[in-house]
């Protein structure tokens, strides 16, 4: 059976919301990223590809539209794993000083 909010002591109640402020800060990044690639998958792979199609990418002569559907969302998709890599070790080492500071504060105070 889970504990009731009162009676969780006050280092399991900081405990419990660092991990919130870390799950949240994860599905927030995942949430932004998935409909960044969305948008350039589809939206500009498929749905905008006709208008993206008056111009062509320099040097190729590919028209945009079909660059997009064909390469620019598989390159984008990787730009996007490596900014999630770049951004989750960032916040991996926030939640870590975090729970650092949970930590003295619980040794300093007992």
């Amino acid at each position: 059976m889970e504990q009731s909010e009162k009676s969780r002591s006050p280092r399991e109640q900081e405990l419990k919301a660092a991990l919130e402020r870390y799950w949240i800060s994860n599905m927030r990044l995942v949430a932004v990223l998935i409909a960044i690639w969305a948008l350039v998958g589809l939206g500009c792979g498929v749905l905008l590809a006709d208008t993206l199609n008056r111009w062509s990418l320099p040097g190729t002569g590919y028209p945009l539209g079909f660059w997009f559907a064909q390469q620019g969302s598989i390159l984008v998709f990787i730009l996007l794993i490596f900014i999630y890599c770049v951004a989750m070790n960032r916040i991996d080492a926030r939640h870590r000083a975090d729970l650092r500071r949970i930590d003295s504060e619980t040794e300093g105070g007992s």
